[in-house]
């Protein structure tokens, strides 16, 4: 029997470590493009949310070939936990910015730690009670939209305080 938790946690370490050098990828590759859409080309939330979308969904993918048939559920707890992850990261950031005013770097990287870790920690408790697994399909298909967003909106920002560098 494979051990789910070690899995988890092992994914976290992974995705952490990978988070925070994509954050500085696209700098690297000169301002490459294509590394843009998968990485973030600015200080914006939104560009940031990236951090943990794209490595949560190299362990999602990892997770299905590894652990689904140990795990059948798998597959609906890491969609839904990539999804809460990426979109913990503004709800932690404009939480704490807007009761201090202002925002700190501690806290910035803060939120990404907390959004990774509750992310498996999400992923570990849906993986065993299988809650998710009735919205598979529709968890799946707001993972595709979320990606293809990413893109769009890098290439075409819209013009709100998400896709806007703080000060």
């Amino acid at each position: 029997m494979k051990n789910l938790k070690l899995y988890m946690i092992s994914g976290a370490v992974f995705v952490s470590i990978l988070g925070t050098l994509l954050h500085f990828a696209y700098n690297i590759f000169g301002q490459n493009a294509i590394v843009g859409l998968f990485t973030p080309i600015n200080e914006s939330t939104w560009e940031h949310m990236k951090l943990v979308f794209f490595p949560m969904i190299i362990c999602y993918i990892y997770f299905n070939i590894r652990l689904k048939s140990e795990f059948p559920c798998i597959n609906s707890a890491m969609a839904f936990a990539t999804l809460v992850g990426t979109f913990l990261i503004p709800v932690l950031f404009y939480t704490y910015s807007g009761i201090l005013g202002y925002n700190l770097a501690f806290f910035d990287i803060s939120t990404f730690f907390i959004s990774v870790i509750y992310s498996f920690y999400l992923a570990y408790k849906l993986t065993n009670s299988c809650k998710a697994e009735r919205y598979e399909t529709l968890l799946f298909s707001l993972l595709v939209i979320v990606g293809v967003l990413f893109i769009i909106f890098t290439l075409y920002p819209p013009k709100i305080g998400l896709f806007v560098s703080p000060v």
